[in-house]
C-alpha cells in the first residue's frame, strides 16, 4: 500500500489508538508528524549548489537537483541549470593526459593500500597537473606528504621533461628528509633511471599507481583541485613569472594558514611539525575504491577557463 494512502487512513478520533493503528498499518508513527522542511532562499540554494558541487562535481544536473530536494527544497530543473550556470558550475570531466607511460620502463606495486598512515613521512607522492598560463600552458609537478597534507616541495616548468620533477625531489629530501614511501603513476618522467634511481640511493620504497588508477594517487589530486578552485581560475595569469608568485603564495597559505576539515581545521604545518592542538585521525588501512566513490572528480581546464570567462564578460 502506498505511504501516502497509510497516513490517510489514520484516524485520530476512534476507539483504536494512534500506536495501534500504525502498527497495523506498518507506519512509523514520527512520519505522522513530520512536516517537509520547505527552504526557498536564494543565497542558501546557491550555497547548497556549491557544497555539492565541491563534493561531487561530477554530478550533472538531475542529480543536482535529487539532492536539493533531500535537502527539502522545493525547485525544478529550470532552476537548478540556472543557478548553476550563474555561479559559473560546469560538470567535470576526463582531464587532459599529463601521464605517459613507456612500455619498456619498470612499473612497480602499488604500496598503500592497506597501510597504515599515522605520522608525517610515511608516505609522499607525486604527481604533475597542466595549467593554463596567457595562451599557452605550464606544468606543475608537486609532492605531497599524506598524513599532514602539507605540500613539501613543488616546481613549475613549461616542458614534461624529468629535470624539474629530480628538483622537487631533491628539495624536498634537502629540507625534510626522505619518507619510508613514495608514491606516483607510471608516467614517463617517474620510470625514469634518473628518478628511480634517486629514490633507491635514499633506500625509499617505490610505490605506483595502477594503470588509469588515478584515485590510487588522491592526496595531491585533492591538493591540485583545491589550488585550481582556489587560486588559478580566480587569477588567470598571464605569464610564467605572475603563475609562479602566485602558486608560490598560494602554497604558503595552503601550508601555514588553510584549514583543513580532515585535518580537525589545524594546519598541514601544525601537523607535519607536531605542533597541532587536537588529535589528528590517521588514515588507517588506506581502501582506494572507498575513494573512487567519494571523490570521483577529474578535470577538464579549458572548458572551466571557458566558462569563466563567459561569466567575467556577461557581468
Amino acid at each position: 500500500m502506498d505511504y501516502k494512502i497509510k497516513i490517510g487512513i489514520v484516524e485520530k478520533e476512534t476507539d483504536i489508538s494512534i500506536n495501534r493503528q500504525c502498527e497495523l498499518l506498518d507506519l512509523n508513527r514520527s512520519s505522522l508528524y513530520y512536516k517537509k522542511r520547505i527552504k526557498d532562499d536564494a543565497r542558501e540554494i546557491k550555497e547548497d549548489i556549491l557544497s555539492i558541487y565541491e563534493n561531487t562535481p561530477f554530478y550533472g544536473h538531475r542529480k543536482v537537483l535529487v539532492g536539493l530536494r533531500n535537502k527539502g527544497y522545493e525547485i525544478g530543473k529550470k532552476k537548478v541549470i540556472s543557478l548553476r550556470r550563474e555561479l559559473g558550475l560546469e560538470t567535470i570531466y576526463p582531464k587532459k593526459i599529463t601521464t605517459i607511460i613507456r612500455k619498456e620502463d619498470k612499473k612497480y606495486p602499488y604500496l598503500l593500500l592497506g597501510m597504515e598512515i599515522n605520522k608525517p613521512n610515511k608516505v609522499w607522492s607525486i604527481d604533475i597537473t597542466y595549467i593554463k598560463v596567457g595562451n599557452g600552458v605550464c606544468y606543475l609537478a608537486g609532492i605531497i606528504d599524506w598524513y599532514s597534507r602539507k605540500v613539501i616541495s613543488y616546481r613549475i616548468s613549461n616542458t614534461m621533461e624529468v629535470d624539474f620533477c629530480l628538483e622537487a625531489l631533491d628539495e624536498a629530501i634537502s629540507k625534510y628528509g626522505k619518507p619510508e614511501v613514495f608514491n606516483s603513476d607510471q608516467g614517463s618522467q617517474f620510470t625514469s633511471d634518473r628518478f628511480i634511481s634517486k629514490l633507491k640511493a635514499n633506500n625509499i620504497k617505490i610505490s605506483m599507481d595502477g594503470k588509469g588508477r588515478w584515485a590510487d594517487n588522491i592526496i595531491i589530486e585533492r591538493f591540485f583541485r583545491t589550488l585550481k578552485y582556489e587560486n588559478i581560475f580566480l587569477k588567470r595569469y598571464e605569464n610564467i613569472l605572475e603563475l609562479k608568485k602566485g602558486v608560490k603564495d598560494f602554497i604558503d597559505f595552503y601550508n601555514k594558514e588553510r584549514f583543513h576539515s580532515s585535518l580537525n581545521y589545524e594546519t598541514p604545518d601544525s601537523v607535519y611539525f607536531g605542533t597541532n592542538k587536537t588529535k589528528i585521525p590517521e588514515i588507517c588501512k588506506f581502501d582506494r575504491d572507498s575513494l573512487v566513490n567519494s571523490l570521483l572528480w577529474v578535470f577538464v581546464y579549458n572548458k572551466q577557463i571557458s566558462q569563466n570567462t563567459c561569466i567575467k564578460e556577461a557581468s
